[in-house]
């Protein structure tokens, strides 16, 4: 059977129209030249509105600086995954998840395609799940709202092509399935609740509570009434109220910089630990519970034993189990994915159209020294992504971040800290390697306690 390029054509068509995306095809002077049912659908149109029309004229709300289409079909670079809710021409409201990509033809750039997936079934699906969960909680009108018992963050979200961040969630995944306590170490904006989710997200426990406090933020007296809850009358205006372990029983409790719980407070909780045994506040009874415990600390576990922060056998307790997340300057190639990431994630928000970085900008994230982590690569990237409609440039980048060399001088302008950090960590390194990798000789040289210089290896990763 002889097929002629009209059958083809009509079958490509039939192919393309079966399929349950929208597809939306313009040329090199943005007329549309194919544009499937599916779309027409998503836009409240008809097919015929819209083939062999500028796309411009269909869709008077666009713009060449808003369309996608255009903007691919111009640059010739794609945009993936990009995020769009809006309501079409019969006011329905549509979530959809597009990635257009230009057309290249012997290596001339003549069109742009835009494949969009439909999302608004998904929102609907997971609104009315929503809603049935908030009417099968018991406890949503009770005096303590516990806001936290959501857990967000899978295995999946944590970005990273570092083998030691691959190795931890090769790791946490494991740990996900038995009960034994967790400790988290990592500094401050490494990602230890995403971990900590993670974890939970992954165990048997994943449909029971997820609670996550950070002790620091509440004052040292109401935390054990927290923790353990109250009997009415057992202090002045105390009522009856579940505490934490009560509310996270059959799941688990995140506690954060638990160095900062009292040390009477850290007794008590290493009981809990040895027994599952708790007592409200101002009661006589007690009761069991199933709860596991994963504490943090943004510290050094050695450096806080020798300040006495943390009670060494509720470490040793606790410590089971232990994860130490890198700070982000020592796995810098993990950066541009998290930019990327960033980047697509504040496009969506902001309702931008931001390609990326370009190659300056990019060199200037990869050494910077982030004593802030990932939290600060994320809120540097949000600062820009407010500073540019197209690509993010070194002027659209935070001034603390920014390089500002002399004519003598090839030192960054950052933060003091950062300055001596950097200093403190590259002399660290060349006394330690003059003494043969030898910590009791090169402290001594460096004339510092030993247990400081332990602490201050960890924390420059040397």
């Amino acid at each position: 059977m002889f097929v002629t390029n009209t059958d083809t054509n009509e079958m490509l068509k039939a192919i393309l129209n079966s399929i349950d995306e929208g597809i939306h095809v313009i040329d090199q002077d943005g007329i549309t030249i194919y544009y499937n049912k599916i779309a027409a659908d998503h836009d409240g149109l008809d097919v015929s509105d819209v083939i062999g029309k500028p796309l411009l004229n269909v869709f008077p709300s666009l713009s060449a600086e808003t369309s996608t289409l255009i903007k691919v079909m111009k640059t010739g670079n794609p945009i993936f995954n990009q995020h769009q809710t809006y309501r079409n021409l019969k006011g329905k409201l549509i979530d959809t998840v597009n990635t257009t990509i230009p057309i290249i033809v012997s290596g001339s750039l003549i069109g742009s395609v835009e494949i969009a997936k439909d999302m608004s079934r998904v929102r609907d699906l997971s609104l009315k799940l929503m809603d049935l969960q908030a009417k099968m909680d018991d406890r949503s009108n009770k005096a303590l709202e516990v806001k936290d018992n959501h857990v967000s963050y899978e295995f999946d979200h944590i970005l990273t092509c570092s083998p030691e961040v691959e190795s931890i969630i090769k790791q946490g995944k494991k740990v996900s399935k038995t009960t034994s306590p967790v400790f988290v170490y990592g500094e401050t904006g490494t990602g230890k609740e995403l971990l900590v989710q993670a974890i939970h997200n992954h165990s048997p426990r994943r449909n029971r509570p997820f609670i996550s406090q950070n002790c620091a933020a509440i004052p040292a007296s109401l935390l054990e009434s927290i923790l353990f809850g109250t009997v009415k009358g057992s202090f002045t205006g105390a009522e009856e109220r579940e505490g934490f372990f009560e509310l996270a029983h059959g799941g688990t409790l995140f506690l954060d910089e638990i160095q900062t719980l009292p040390m009477d407070l850290q007794a008590k909780l290493l009981r809990v630990l040895e027994d599952g045994i708790i007592r409200r506040v101002g009661s006589n009874k007690s009761f069991s519970t199933d709860v596991r415990i994963i504490a943090a600390t943004n510290e050094n576990p050695s450096s806080l034993l020798s300040k006495n922060l943390l009670r060494p056998d509720l470490y040793y307790r606790l410590n089971v189990v232990s994860f130490h997340l890198p700070p982000l300057r020592s796995r810098r190639t993990d950066i541009p994915l998290l930019v990327d990431h960033f980047v697509s994630m504040y496009n969506f928000r902001f309702n931008k159209l931001v390609s990326g970085t370009d190659k300056q900008a990019s060199e200037i994230l990869k050494h910077y020294n982030w004593p802030g982590n990932i939290r600060e690569l994320r809120h540097a990237v949000e600062a820009a992504m407010n500073m540019t409609d197209e690509i993010i440039s070194p002027d659209h980048l935070p001034l603390h971040i920014k390089p500002d060399r002399s004519e003598n001088d090839g030192f960054f302008s950052g933060a003091l800290k950062t300055k001596v950090e950097n200093y403190e960590a590259e002399m660290i390194a060349k006394v330690l390697n003059e003494s043969g990798r030898n910590v009791k000789q090169t402290a001594k040289m460096l004339q510092m306690p030993r247990q400081t210089l332990q602490y201050k290896i960890t924390k420059y990763n040397l």
